[in-house]
């Protein structure tokens, strides 16, 4: 028995879904570990590198087909995600989002001639792309955006401003909604546009070693064909959203897991009272408590990546393995800092980091509360919404 794989869900995976973890694990020990927490301390990333390198593995939007892209399954791309996660949060992000929500959203809603514009060079990494949903004032419920567009002869003008945006001050595209006379509607924005501007958001105490910006979007002039033709509601970027939250319920498993083989190296080697404290009973009872969340956590996001596979997810369902997997990923990091004490608190050991990013990814993609009304008005078919 392998102490991270208590029920052996290493035997429940085919011969190709190991070999394309295996891959991106060895990527992540080769370019992400050996400088992470310096990019964590210092609050920088060298996001275009990375980028090229992920292009370069295949891992930029892997589970779409044509266009470059691997074409994996939801299952392949959801273990990449997890070893990403287990490098570091703000990494998995950066994919993520290039990947899921970016590169999803011209697969899924482009023109035949946005997808061979754009996807390719998004795949190889050579351009990165990011997604304006989310608002200052308009988190958990996306219908309250401000930003808009209306036409102006042949041609669209966008204002207004996004907030939180991974990947918005590298970008070369950015994916931006906004409210029309018609609706909910969605741009591909290049981000070189005059009126185009993205800040970086400085301060961060999660996800520093990833982008995060706000976007700023002043009488921004787009031609007809930066419209993405098949998005026309607010429907389609919540879809987008939902390719997101699949990989979290993976990738928050592989922080957990991290943090998990810290502790018990750690425990296994740290004496108090002349034994390791991985030999009281205390600590013993956290980390099979851990084991066990860890391994339920891991089924669950197995069975999602299986449902995706065969077509039948639903949104209900992905909101349960956001919803638990990084509440219990948060748990297990804030249990694992405990158990190292005041090393739990230092960048030498990854924990205290994977713990605050973990902070980040609770909240974005929907919150806990949002998510827990997902599931809630599906088990009762009342909405508590409003």
């Amino acid at each position: 028995m392998h102490p991270l794989d208590l029920i052996d869900i290493e035997d429940m995976l085919d011969e190709e879904e190991r070999a394309i973890r295996d891959v991106t694990r060895g990527i992540v020990d080769d370019i992400v570990r050996p400088k992470v927490a310096m990019w964590w301390e210092e609050g920088d990333v060298p996001a275009r590198e990375l980028m090229a390198a992920f292009g370069e593995a295949g891992l930029l939007g892997m589970h779409l087909d044509g266009y470059g892209c691997a074409g994996t399954t939801a299952t392949a791309y959801g273990l990449a995600a997890m070893e990403l996660e287990a490098g570091d949060s703000g990494i998995r992000s950066m994919v993520s989002v290039q990947g899921s929500l970016a590169m999803y959203a011209i697969h899924r809603f482009g023109s035949p001639e946005q997808r061979e514009r754009w996807l390719p060079d998004m795949a190889r990494g050579s351009v990165i792309g990011c997604f304006g949903l989310t608002e200052a004032d308009a988190g958990s419920n996306p219908a309250s955006m401000r930003t808009h567009a209306h036409k102006d002869g042949s041609d669209w003008l966008l204002s207004g401003s996004k907030m939180w945006i991974t990947n918005g001050s590298v970008a070369d595209i950015a994916i931006v909604w906004a409210r029309t006379d018609h609706g909910v509607r969605g741009f591909i924005v290049p981000t070189d546009s005059p009126g185009f501007q993205a800040n970086v958001i400085h301060h961060k105490v999660s996800l520093r070693a990833s982008v995060t910006s706000e976007l700023v979007l002043d009488d921004v002039r787009l031609p007809e064909d930066a419209l993405l033709p098949d998005a026309t509601s607010l429907g389609a970027p919540l879809r987008c959203l939902n390719e997101a939250r699949f990989g979290i319920a993976f990738g928050t498993m592989g922080a957990a897991r991290e943090c998990l083989e810290t502790a018990l190296a750690y425990a296994g080697e740290r004496e108090q009272f002349d034994r390791p404290i991985a030999g009281f009973q205390l600590t013993q009872r956290k980390f099979v408590d851990m084991s066990v969340e860890l391994s339920k956590g891991m089924l669950l996001a197995l069975r999602l990546g299986r449902l995706k596979d065969a077509g039948k997810i639903t949104p209900e369902q992905v909101s349960a393995g956001k919803l638990n997997n990084a509440r219990e990923a948060l748990a297990i990091a804030r249990e694992c800092r405990a158990i190292l004490g005041g090393s739990g608190i230092t960048l030498e050991y990854p924990i205290i980091r994977h713990m605050n990013n973990l902070e980040s990814v609770f909240t974005y993609e929907g919150t806990n509360e949002m998510h827990t009304l997902v599931i809630g008005q599906a088990l009762t078919g009342i909405s508590a919404f409003r």
